[in-house]
């Protein structure tokens, strides 16, 4: 169509009835994409965050462990205990040390003769410090003005105390759960006394949340 006269002799282009349309339409089709972008993009990362990348693999592998079962593993002969003299061990994993103790005293899930063997976790629920066991009446190197009332898990920290006749429970001190405690089996023929489970939270810092112990038993290398 030729261009018509704009009344001051300049040419003027006729409007294009459909060019308003068309960038509505261009619009409307850039916003639309923005929208599915925008969509894709926070689809990706929900899909990131629910599903937690693959280990990898290599040197690293052996922290990522999973116990599918606690294993059975002799600590001690009862003939070789002594009252409140305390026997050392690593249990479940490698990593894990625990303290095993003839209390001279029944306690709560004892074991043996007696029902005064326990034993449990030597870390600290607090700050994952390593606590020391402390007879009764006796004082800790780093508190000599503390004297435990009877059999106790003392920790220098920040002075969790831990009660070994009535299951590790937390008598004093900012530590918000008991010591967890090693699961004993006491065999009476032969006199041993082995490490067959051990009750949640199992280890500070390892704790996944659950008292499934599927869960429980990730970041170590286990026993054999």
């Amino acid at each position: 169509m030729a261009a018509s006269d704009d009344g001051e002799g300049q040419p003027r282009e006729e409007p294009n009835p459909t060019s308003g349309s068309s960038r509505r339409g261009f619009l409307n089709a850039m916003v639309a994409l923005a929208v599915v972008l925008v969509v894709g993009g926070i689809g990706s990362i929900a899909k990131a965050l629910i599903s937690p990348p693959a280990s990898s693999s290599g040197s690293s592998a052996s922290q990522l462990t999973n116990l599918t079962a606690f294993p059975t593993v002799k600590v001690a002969n009862i003939g070789d205990l002594k009252v409140s003299q305390p026997v050392y061990f690593n249990y479940p994993f490698q990593e894990q040390p625990n303290v095993l103790v003839k209390l001279g005293v029944k306690a709560l899930d004892g074991v043996g003769p007696d029902g005064d063997i326990v034993a449990f976790s030597e870390i600290c629920q607090h700050l994952g410090c390593i606590y020391s066991f402390q007879a009764a009446s006796s004082s800790p190197t780093c508190n000599g003005s503390y004297q435990a009332p009877g059999p106790v898990g003392y920790c220098c920290c920040h002075g969790s105390v831990f009660d070994f006749a009535n299951g590790g429970a937390v008598t004093d001190g900012p530590s918000p759960r008991p010591a967890p405690r090693v699961i004993l089996q006491f065999d009476s023929s032969s006199g041993d006394i082995s490490a067959v489970g051990m009750t949640p939270p199992t280890i500070f810092g390892w704790n996944t949340g659950s008292n499934d112990v599927n869960a429980d038993l990730i970041g170590g290398t286990p026993v054999s």
